[in-house]
């Protein structure tokens, strides 16, 4: 597994040190590799600060190897981005689909999933998230599409909340921003060794989201 800066650098801005990918999703051989060791960089350094001969040196590969595989760093960060994107949107379809049909139970099963997801694979959270703006609009768009898609569900669930009277909330887009944002920075400051594991982070992150859309004991 590859590894990122030393935990003791107080400068990085990711408590996480290991690179996880969800299973079967790393290629073989030096693809895999490059886009590990791309992961660990992009999230410790961020894009712009991450250069073809860092990946090439963390990777133990020649830029013409690199080359060989993605045509450029940018097709590097795109395929790590689209990773990231499609193991959450996986994730919150899953946490839907064997949820309750009750909004407040579907609510909490989507946070969940939010939220242990972006415990699980920080690394690749942060850079799917704070790398985006970086790609082309041609490399982002299908991302966003799926994002889009993504945030639609929680809509979804928030409006049928509403109309059921279950919650109180004033405006759909600002609660669903002040839900996906709490889990998105989760990212940054879990480890394994924080005190909790991604479960009970989810479960304190439910909690409060159940908060957000004017549900208080449930």
């Amino acid at each position: 597994m590859a590894r990122a800066a030393p935990e003791s650098n107080p400068h990085r801005r990711i408590a996480a040190i290991s690179a996880a990918m969800p299973p079967g999703v790393t290629p073989k051989g030096a693809r895999g590799r490059i886009l590990n060791a791309a992961l660990c960089l992009f999230a410790d350094h961020g894009y712009g600060g991450t250069s073809v001969r860092d990946i090439c040196s963390a990777a133990g590969a020649q830029p013409t190897t690199l080359y060989a595989h993605y045509p450029s760093k940018e097709h590097v960060l795109a395929e790590i981005i689209r990773l990231g994107h499609e193991e959450h949107h996986r994730r919150l379809r899953d946490a839907l689909l064997t949820a309750q049909p009750d909004p407040t139970q579907q609510l909490s099963a989507l946070v969940r999933a939010h939220v242990q997801s972006h415990c699980d694979y920080s690394m690749l959270a942060v850079v799917a998230t704070a790398e985006l703006h970086a790609l082309s609009a041609e490399m982002a768009t299908p991302i966003l599409t799926l994002r889009a898609q993504s945030e639609r569900l929680l809509i979804d669930v928030i409006e049928r909340g509403i109309e059921q009277g279950v919650f109180n909330v004033p405006d759909t887009v600002m609660a669903l921003r002040a839900i996906g944002g709490m889990g998105m920075r989760v990212a940054y400051w879990y480890e394994p060794g924080c005190g909790r594991t991604p479960e009970e982070v989810g479960g304190f992150f439910a909690e409060f989201a159940r908060r957000i859309v004017g549900v208080m004991n449930a």
